[in-house]
């Protein structure tokens, strides 16, 4: 196999021919829109008949976007703004010729829908890049978020606003009142934001936009009229605090002789949120004792894998305004990647994630907290030297666990979590007319341990530092490079950098690596990695090509995320974008995408030649297809810090399909598969789905998923062996692994006003896992195996009708169970939620969770459920309540 990188012969191939003209530019063009003064009073009940929007000059002029771009509006729209010395004022009348087929969906706030609704996007900064958007529906449900990268939407912030809307026979109508305080902006006569409307009707799929961005062009926010007349006002200092109370009740499986429990525990707490203003560009958020038992639990998963699963992030500190955190994929408007795992260089989950102590093995009852303690959190966030600025800092608890020493009969605390620091600081600066970008992400984790048995379990600090911007390479700003690099630097004892070492992200102990060896007497570790992508903006054609790297040293764990490192990678991907209706079809495109990879020891990991055609028909359903051929390259991870081994040549298949999501019921399919004959391994993926509206204000979302695999070399066991020469004296047992797994995810949604709803998840889940056809690798960089009982393989035996596995054979070992399973679950979870007031929440919570796991790895549907029916459950119980203070 040859160690020569194609990584160079892509990127080549990817440079780019010449820039297309903007064809668009007087359709997209930009204008004033002027606001006046409010000289009368307005209520806020959505109806426009104030006589103080008299005064307000009309917006007309709305053009489609979808489905003809560039046609007029189908139906009318008029939009009028005010303000005064305290907010923004907007109103909207949005005629309607068919008032009868409004679609009116009331949902939870921020909960999209296939409704009527009415958005307006303001750019106070006049950055022309970020901003707010604010939106309500014909039901009067509330969208709101933030804008960045020139048009990436996070609907992860909440501001306090007031909005409401009305529907007569003339369509409908809506009013908003948006504080300034919400809102950020520099103290400069005269005001100059940008501003743009966006009108969605829920029958037809028509898109409406005072200005749209074009289908084959890149920039929204960049594009916004320039709103005018607004003078004498200023961003404010209000000072927000939220406090909160809540009262907890858990009712918990355990045995009736747990020491630390029994069964039932109540508890109160305390805490609160703070907002205020920093100067005329920046907000300072500050939490106490942050409570998140609002928040939905995770689904289920059963990981047989050597990498870790990520879990968004759902916490509402660290959700909101979560975007300015983002790093590394700015500048372009859309990022792909083929076998690559972008980093997450900030991974708020990381910040009172569970305590991660090990237990000692004999260790008979424990009492673990489930969650750090968050004594503080500050988050600064706006605008800091001409470009967009957030920083956070974090102090977590020291925690400790009860236990009790069966053999000694006793119990004990013992410390299972160090107090620990958290900080991230983030900066990006926009250059005028965006053309250049650059930016810094740096982020720092110190721990105090009192215990020095978690000196080796974890880092005493780490450091992580990236730089990334983009700069567009021609004037019509059709052809961007954008990219990152940066680095890492941990620092910890000897016994904890060997296990970071040791890590499936690098495996140091690979007894056939080159550019790198074990050494347990590190005390420390670096490394550092880089990506560079080449887009194509504008036109029908799409291009997106990217190379990178990510060292064996690069460790951004205690704050970010990744699951890989050695990894030296690049793609090259064309297409073409078919944007005008056709007699069957509303948009199409093909695209099509070569990659490869490769370690440092310039090993060929990743080959693979990728399609994908993808159609949105008339009748508004769609249709995805895909397929992938990937030839033979080598494997260094499937031996689990072993000798390198061989992936065999294989295809993968996907696709999807949905109909149209404006109608009572919405039906979606997902499939996929994945075939390596050689190897006797396959996979197949299916789930579909059906979203169900009964009533307006009633949602059922049902979704079961069902997979099969085979992985016909799956790593079973490793066993020390000085005669194992052709292997490096070690052993490497494969097993066949067949795995099924059914899981149903049922969401319920009924929202009785637009401030007040009840949410429902619920996922039952089945997993079995069958190890069958034990085997020996044979020899390093290949796919050959010695089966039990050749001459040449180790003494271990493998009973397939007791499944009993002993490592050294016949003799007075004891043998162990090959760890077949059948594993259950149900997680469910239903929150009640009441905003009684704009900024004022009470929340009712219950959470439920029941497993059950048997040594069987038959798959039985009906012995599965009658299992998780009869397992104990845990049962958890919360009332929260918020109220929003300001000054």
């Amino acid at each position: 196999m040859s160690r020569t990188s194609p990584i160079l012969v892509l990127m080549l191939a990817a440079a780019p021919i010449a820039a297309e003209a903007d064809s668009t530019a007087t359709a997209t063009a930009r204008r004033e829109v002027r606001i006046a003064r409010r000289a009368a009073p307005v209520a806020i009940d959505g109806q426009i008949t104030d006589q103080a929007w008299q005064a307000a000059p009309v917006i007309d002029g709305f053009r489609q976007r979808d489905p003809n771009e560039g046609s007029p509006a189908s139906q009318p729209t008029e939009v009028r703004l005010l303000y005064d010395d305290e907010a923004l004022y907007v109103a909207a009348r949005l005629h309607d010729a068919r008032a009868d087929s409004i679609v009116k969906q009331l949902t939870r706030r921020d909960a999209m829908s296939r409704s009527d609704y009415f958005q307006v996007y303001v750019d106070p900064y006049y950055d022309r890049r970020s901003g707010f958007y604010f939106g309500v529906n014909s039901a009067g449900t509330l969208y709101d978020g933030t804008i960045y990268n020139d048009g990436w939407t996070d609907n992860s912030w909440d501001g306090v606003w007031e909005g409401r809307a009305r529907v007569d026979d003339q369509g409908w109508t809506c009013e908003m009142r948006i504080p300034f305080s919400q809102l950020r902006f520099a103290q400069t006569e005269p005001q100059r934001w940008g501003i743009n409307f966006y009108r969605s009707m829920g029958r037809g799929f028509e898109d409406d936009y005072l200005v749209f961005q074009p289908k084959t062009e890149s920039g929204f926010v960049s594009r916004f009229p320039t709103l005018v007349g607004l003078d004498g006002v200023t961003p404010g200092s209000a000072l927000e605090i939220v406090p909160y109370a809540t009262s907890k009740g858990e009712f918990l499986s355990v045995s009736p002789a747990h020491p630390f429990n029994d069964g039932s525990r109540w508890n109160a707490n305390a805490g609160g949120d703070l907002r205020m203003a920093l100067g005329q560009k920046l907000t300072l958020n500050a939490t106490v004792n942050p409570d998140f038992g609002q928040v939905e639990v995770d689904p289920a998963v059963v990981n047989l894998s050597d990498v870790e699963t990520f879990f968004p992030e759902k916490r509402p500190f660290f959700v909101e305004g979560s975007a300015i955190f983002d790093a590394g994929e700015q500048g372009a408007s859309d990022y792909w990647n083929f076998s690559w795992e972008q980093p997450t260089f900030f991974y708020s989950r990381r910040i009172g994630d569970a305590p991660q102590g090990a237990i000692p093995d004999d260790i008979e009852y424990q009492d673990v907290p489930n969650g750090t303690t968050i004594l503080g959190a500050a988050k600064v966030s706006g605008k800091l030297g001409g470009g967009n600025f957030g920083t956070l800092h974090t102090l977590t608890a020291r925690e400790s666990a009860d236990l009790w020493d069966a053999g000694a009969l006793s119990g004990f605390e013992q410390e299972v979590e160090p107090l620990s620091y958290y900080g991230v600081a983030r900066h990006l600066k926009e250059f005028p007319e965006r053309r250049h970008g650059l930016g810094f992400i740096t982020t720092l984790a110190a721990r105090d341990f009192e215990d020095e048995r978690l000196e080796d379990q974890f880092n005493r600090a780490s450091l992580t530092g990236v730089i990334d911007g983009w700069h567009f390479l021609d004037s019509n700003k059709a052809w961007v490079l954008s990219g990152w690099a940066g680095g890492s630097y941990v620092d910890g004892t000897e016994a904890r950098i060997a296990d970071l070492q040791a890590s499936p992200r690098r495996y140091y102990q690979r007894p056939d690596a080159e550019s790198y060896a074990m050494d347990s007497s590190r005390t420390s570790l670096a490394g550092g990695g880089a990506r560079l992508w080449l887009n194509k903006e504008k036109g029908n054609w799409m291009h997106n090509s990217a190379v990178g790297f990510l060292s064996p040293g690069l460790e951004i764990n205690d704050m970010g995320f990744m699951n890989r490192a050695d990894i030296i990678n690049g793609h090259a991907t064309f297409g073409y974008n078919w944007t005008k209706p056709t007699k069957h079809v509303r948009h199409h495109n093909l695209v099509g995408a070569v990659y490869a990879g490769s370690n440092f020891d310039g090993d060929v990991t990743d080959l693979g030649i990728w399609g994908r055609k993808f159609w949105w028909w008339h009748n508004n359903w769609v249709t995805e297809l895909r397929a992938e051929f990937n030839p033979e390259t080598v494997n260094p991870r499937r031996s689990r810090g072993g000798p390198l081994m061989l992936n065999a040549p294989g295809w993968q298949f996907g696709s999807f399909f949905d109909t149209e999501g404006g109608r009572v019921r919405y039906y979606y399919v997902s499939a996929n598969g994945s075939t390596r004959p050689d190897e006797n391994s396959w996979s197949w993926y299916v789930e579909p789905g059906i979203h169900y509206k009964p009533i307006s204000n009633v949602f059922f979302q049902l979704g079961p998923s069902l997979s099969q695999s085979r992985d016909g070399a799956f790593p079973f066991a490793t066993i020390d062996d000085p005669a194992a020469a052709a292997t490096f004296g070690r052993r490497y047992v494969f097993s066949q692994l067949d795995q099924t797994t059914l899981a149903i995810n049922l969401r319920i949604n009924v929202s009785f006003t637009p401030a007040m709803s009840l949410q429902f998840f619920g996922q039952p889940l089945i997993s079995t896992a069958d190890y069958a056809d034990l085997r020996e690798l044979a020899r390093p960089k290949s796919l050959d195996f010695l089966a039990q009982g050749d001459p040449a393989a180790g003494a271990w035996t493998f009973d397939p009708v007791t499944k009993e596995f002993d490592p050294d054979g016949p003799g007075p070992a004891a043998a162990q169970d090959s760890e077949d399973f059948n594993f259950k679950s149900f997680r469910g979870n239903a929150v009640f939620r009441w905003e009684y007031r704009p900024g004022s929440t009470f929340f009712l919570v219950w959470t439920q969770q029941r497993t059950d796991v048997e040594g069987d790895s038959d798959f039985d549907l009906d012995h599965s459920l009658d299992r998780l029916i009869e397992a104990d459950d845990d049962n958890i119980f919360l009332a929260k309540l918020t109220w929003y203070l300001s000054r």
